[in-house]
């Protein structure tokens, strides 16, 4: 099963139970109330990466854990759970720079990323700004009405490669068409290249495959569904 990449950042395009439960959530968080999150985070739409919709910081559970300076064990069961450490907020800190600003000097060594790719960071900037492009190019109408936020490519790296071949390990559902984009990378290293594959019910109807490196994208099969 493919994990999700949430981009939905507008309450309106949510479902009002989404939205309450997504705020109660941010709101445990910032609070700093644990054992609540974690009791929310058990029935959470967004899971445990998502953000407040109409939220402006961006900022994660793991996030608000950095900067409450929380105990260790808390931000080891939130990574646990699957919190990326990869993740920027609005400002584009990650959780480890979020802790070192606050000076919380005893979660440097859990917040820092444990990465099971490697991918020079120009490179997979480079890769992104071309998968953007392809999502773009496809639903850029959509992406625009609901502000969202496009997938990055950083937390691929803390997630191992499929051990299916074809398959992929990251899901982009885009509100409005009736599809998404599934993609993962299938090299590592200078020759990183991202494979994905996107399926529109509205614009065009058909599936499309791409494949990414840091010199361009390149479609090389469409008209599946």
């Amino acid at each position: 099963m493919s994990i999700e990449w949430c981009g939905i950042t507008k309450a309106a395009t949510l479902k009002k139970d989404v939205v309450k439960k997504a705020h109660a959530l941010a709101d445990a968080a910032k609070r700093y109330d644990w054992p609540q999150l974690f009791t929310l985070l058990e029935n959470s739409p967004f899971g445990v990466n998502g953000c407040r919709p109409d939220g402006k910081s961006m900022y994660t559970p793991l996030h608000q854990a950095a900067h409450a300076g929380a105990p260790v064990e808390i931000v080891s069961r939130l990574i646990r759970l699957g919190a990326w450490r990869t993740l920027q907020n609005a400002r584009g800190e990650r959780p480890l720079d979020v802790a070192v600003r606050k000076g919380h000097s005893h979660l440097f060594a859990i917040l820092t990323p444990v990465l099971q790719r490697q991918v020079p960071v120009g490179i997979l900037l480079k890769i992104q700004q071309h998968f953007h492009a392809v999502i773009r190019g496809r639903v850029d109408d959509l992406v625009r009405e609901h502000a969202l936020r496009l997938p990055e490519l950083e937390p691929l790296l803390e997630l191992p490669a499929p051990r299916e071949p074809g398959s992929f390990t990251m899901w982009f559902a885009v509100p409005g068409m009736y599809g998404g984009f599934a993609y993962d990378l299938v090299a590592d290293g200078v020759d990183a290249k991202l494979v994905t594959e996107s399926w529109c019910r509205v614009f065009g109807g058909s599936g499309q495959r791409h494949e990414i490196t840091s010199a361009g994208s390149l479609l090389v099969e469409e008209g599946f569904v």
